[in-house]
């Protein structure tokens, strides 16, 4: 299945270099590529114009930062490819992963989007999982399911996206609610089983982060989609979050209606209670 995948980025040029560089990896790997800026001023566009790969179909300059979702919306109704996928400027992908992702999409039919791991391995709790009765198997595919992924390094079908409409606008617009849509509905969403890695390096655990302190947090907090919408201020706020996201990935529900209506609103009372207890 032919394959568009879409790079976003805004700024951290030094991150850019590292993940386009990672994606053009492996010559074999096929899929056409477009590297959508939204309107750097730190020399990201000069270098966009740089590269050179036959896989490259477009490079795209925005004059105003449109988020992810713009950019997401432009590319996938552009293109005529099979599937459509999206890659932070802050993500090492590991070299092979489209072909792997791509053929569980043409082995599973409802597979809505599925992901590569943004996190080190040693945060998954592959017992709890169990446990959760999240590792699941389709054929000879087994996925980690949950109602929503990452926002990066994941695949979907085209007709996926197309079935459930554009991308709402906006540079703070999350993907987590279209996932949920999705999942609510009937797809299957999930990271692959195992995990493929893709090495997050805005993680304070990357050695390539360039948040490690409250000062770089606070130089950097305008261009990092997450420091941004959960308004992490500091270091601190920023390492108590993680147990909380871990254990939703890790051991809570995998069916998306515990996240909605009266279960969801019971789900979000108990995240901010630990929150505050930070547990």
């Amino acid at each position: 299945m032919s394959i568009a995948i879409v790079v976003v980025t805004h700024n951290r040029l030094e991150y850019t270099r590292k993940t386009v560089r990672r994606l053009l990896e492996d010559p074999n790997e096929e899929f056409e590529l477009y590297i959508w800026d939204n309107a750097s001023n730190d020399g990201s566009p000069d270098y966009i114009k740089s590269i050179s790969d036959p896989r490259i179909v477009e490079t795209i300059l925005s004059k105003e930062n449109v988020g992810q979702t713009g950019a997401m919306n432009y590319v996938w109704n552009k293109t005529k490819a099979e599937l459509v996928g999206k890659l932070d400027n802050d993500c090492l992908v590991t070299p092979g992963w489209t072909r792997i992702l791509s053929q569980t999409h043409m082995d599973i039919e409802n597979l809505g989007a599925v992901a590569c791991w943004h996190y080190p391995f040693d945060e998954f709790d592959e017992s709890a999982a169990r446990k959760a009765g999240k590792i699941q198997t389709f054929g000879e595919h087994q996925i980690l399911r949950h109602p929503w992924v990452c926002g990066s390094g994941f695949i979907m079908k085209r007709k996926t996206f197309l079935k459930y409409g554009q991308w709402k606008k906006g540079s703070d617009v999350g993907t987590t609610d279209y996932f949920l849509n999705m999942a609510l509905a009937g797809e299957i969403n999930g990271w692959y089983y195992p995990l493929i890695l893709q090495e997050h390096m805005d993680d304070p655990r990357s050695k390539h982060s360039l948040v490690t302190d409250n000062e770089s947090l606070r130089k950097m907090y305008d261009v990092t989609f997450t420091l941004r919408t959960h308004k992490i201020q500091n270091i601190e706020s920023r390492w108590s979050r993680r147990p909380l996201v871990l254990r939703n990935l890790n051991s809570e529900p995998w069916d998306a209606k515990y996240y909605v209506g009266w279960r969801g609103k019971w789900w979000r009372i108990k995240h901010r209670i630990r929150e505050k207890l930070r547990l």
